[in-house]
């Protein structure tokens, strides 16, 4: 394992974690989130989940990938060689990781497409409706997502900016994007809060987001805000326990795994602040926020309010590309290290390997929320039944049995040493964390598995 890449640089794993886990489950699932679950209710249960759950899980992703320095499936192998079985929990994180990624890329060649039209000032001209309603821009999402072509030729982009990315390697490829992507998503943020701060309706928003009305909690609150936390930080996807594996030994991982889950936690909070002071202002606090309906309808509803609408709506969706953009190069770095160790390949050769089916795949979730929408998979179009299939089930699944390998199977004695670099560190944690995985964390993403079941 002495030849295996490793990160070069603090900054390079930090950026290169926080890159993984900040995504579209932050900028565009957490705000939807909050709408549909009462404001800073779904807040306060999302926060406490994060140090919870997120945290301890998030370590105990570190430990297997430093420790056992090989790939999501490869992990288990060596921790535990003589227990087979434990292999198919890492098979399980790919096969969750390459089906997001599928229809991950279709959405990023949506971001792409309404970043280019937004600079050209395209989304902002209608000749069928009046500019600036919410019709418009609703028929505008839905005429581009119908086509065919357009919408494939942005995902074939965002898939072949990938492949350049992940040809260049771990140090030359994803640790010099993320130096570079992570800064400027922050920078970004931070221009948009101060803008939505200076807005009218500043104050009903942040109430909204920051007020806790505890009456607004119910169970359903409490199961989609323990899933929103386990799915904001990347975790049971491989791409915790890959990055890891491309730690150095002096990497100390409850410090990274607490600067990485607080990062993460701020760019969600950073988008509520951003998000609900802009819909109260222009009177959108009723809008239903889902998703694509957040994104691609709402907020170019309040850009065509504001001044300079051009410029906002252009950065507001070059955040959204970087922040598509990282989350995809790790979730197809999980099946790239896969490959070139599984099949003794170059690094090249695992790249196209896993990158070439997504020509195929996904075009295909594409098509099935367009031209091809009529045709169901289980009562769902095929994007839907991937993100319905991974979020609801193999994600918690995966969870569950992951806390219990490390609660469990492997070896308590190599959680402590990876966790106090070999005994060189103190951990006055240790205990707590491994208490958390071994019977709370099994039991709560029990709880998301239940509630996936009875939607």
């Amino acid at each position: 394992m002495a030849n295996r890449a490793k990160f070069s640089s603090r900054l390079g794993i930090i950026a290169a974690t926080v890159g993984s886990a900040v995504g579209l489950g932050n900028v565009w699932r957490f705000p939807a989130e909050v709408q549909a679950g009462g404001g800073a209710a779904f807040l306060l249960v999302y926060v406490i989940c994060i140090f919870l759950l997120g945290i301890p899980v998030m370590v105990s992703e570190m430990a297997l990938g430093r420790g056992g320095e090989s790939d999501a499936v490869g992990a288990f192998r060596r921790i535990t060689p003589g227990k087979h079985a434990w292999k198919y929990v890492g098979i399980l994180a790919v096969l969750s990781s390459y089906f997001i990624l599928s229809f991950y890329m279709v959405v990023s060649g949506w971001t792409f497409e309404y970043l280019i039209n937004s600079i050209t000032g395209d989304l902002y001209s209608s000749t069928s409706v009046q500019p600036g309603s919410e019709a418009a821009f609703a028929e505008r999402m839905g005429s581009y997502i119908s086509g065919t072509w357009r919408p494939i030729s942005m995902t074939l982009v965002m898939i072949v900016a990938n492949l350049l990315v992940l040809l260049k390697g771990v140090q030359g490829g994803i640790e010099k994007m993320s130096n570079i992507m992570m800064p400027l998503l922050f920078v970004l943020l931070l221009m948009f809060c101060v803008v939505s701060l200076s807005l009218p309706g500043a104050s009903a928003g942040l109430e909204f987001f920051l007020s806790p009305d505890l009456s607004r909690l119910t169970p359903r609150v409490i199961i989609d805000a323990l899933g929103q936390s386990f799915f904001s930080l990347s975790l049971a996807m491989g791409i915790t326990v890959t990055y890891a594996s491309y730690y150095p030994s002096s990497t100390r991982l409850g410090r990274t795994a607490f600067t990485v889950a607080m990062l993460d936690l701020l760019v969600a909070l950073l988008m509520g602040v951003i998000i609900f002071p802009a819909v109260m202002t222009f009177g959108l606090g009723d809008a239903d926020l889902a998703g694509s309906s957040l994104v691609f309808v709402t907020l170019p509803e309040i850009f065509a309010q504001m001044g300079a609408t051009r410029l906002w709506s252009s950065l507001f969706f070059l955040l959204l590309t970087v922040a598509a953009f990282t989350s995809t190069v790790s979730l197809a770095e999980v099946s790239v290290a896969l490959t070139q160790r599984r099949f003794n390949m170059s690094r090249r050769g695992a790249c196209l390997a896993v990158i070439l089916p997504l020509l195929v795949l996904s075009p295909i979730c594409s098509l099935s929320v367009g031209p091809w929408s009529g045709y169901k998979f289980f009562g769902m179009t095929f994007f839907d039944f991937l993100d319905n299939l991974t979020t609801n089930f193999m994600l918690p699944i995966g969870g569950i049995l992951l806390c219990v390998y490390v609660g469990w199977v492997a070896p308590k004695s190599f959680f402590e040493r990876q966790l106090t670099n070999g005994g060189t560190l103190h951990s006055g944690f240790l205990g707590i964390i491994h208490f958390i995985v071994k019977w709370i964390a099994p039991i709560l993403m029990t709880v998301i598995l239940l509630g996936g079941l009875a939607d």
